[in-house]
């Protein structure tokens, strides 16, 4: 495999959104699942946003661990422009944790170079139907030493890795709410015409994690 092991982690209603129409996300499910997350972080290389999960939730993508891991993951911003704007809880902890950012390799170099003034790695892959091509990203991450990701939202990040056939694990927790069809899914479009298009995973785990329910994934 010429790509790192992706993990895919849902963290949603029952009916499978990641926020209200407005995004509104924080906090949809347990503390206790919350840590869990936590701990997975801290077991993978790399933690993936996309942009648009970069600017709605200023995250910091550390893993918060007691005690803290022997080193932090890399934090990794699909951003097919590289739109990210330095500043922020990423690039105040660049102490901590190293910062890539991977967009397409036609984007405005001046952005690119703004990003690498700050701080940041930059990568540049092809562009894909959505975005970026996600396995392209993924191909230069193991060139850059990535064996393991930990890929956390949003929708249309999931939905890009799952279209390329790129998950190998899905770790789903869900709260017991319903946003209804007008809340954010935690997965974007297919496009797909058939049910026997759809992808499929074996589920290995079914627990209980407080108010929540953990489903762990595995490929079919």
């Amino acid at each position: 495999m010429n790509r790192p092991r992706v993990t895919l982690k849902l963290a949603t209603s029952l009916d499978g959104r990641i926020a209200t129409a407005s995004g509104e996300s924080r906090w949809i499910t347990s503390e206790a699942s919350r840590a869990e997350v936590q701990n997975m972080r801290a077991a993978h290389d790399a933690v993936m946003v996309g942009i648009g999960t970069a600017r709605a939730d200023d995250p910091e993508l550390l893993a918060r661990t007691e005690p803290p891991p022997a080193s932090q993951p890399a934090r990794v911003i699909l951003d097919t422009e590289f739109s990210l704007q330095p500043g922020g809880r990423l690039f105040a902890s660049l102490d901590r944790a190293e910062i890539i950012v991977i967009g397409a390799d036609d984007a405005d170099g001046k952005r690119r170079a703004v990003l690498e003034g700050a701080g940041a790695r930059t990568l540049g892959v092809g562009r894909g139907p959505a975005g970026i091509d996600a396995e392209a990203a993924l191909t230069i991450l193991m060139g850059a030493g990535i064996g393991s990701v930990f890929a956390e939202g949003g929708g249309q990040v999931a939905a890009s890795l799952i279209a390329a056939d790129a998950v190998d694990r899905l770790e789903w927790f869900r709260a017991p709410i319903v946003l209804g069809a007008e809340g954010r899914p935690a997965v974007a479009a297919l496009a797909l015409a058939r049910l026997a298009e759809a992808p499929t995973w074996k589920r290995v785990a079914l627990r209980e994690l407080g108010p929540d329910l953990w489903e762990s994934y595995e490929r079919a």
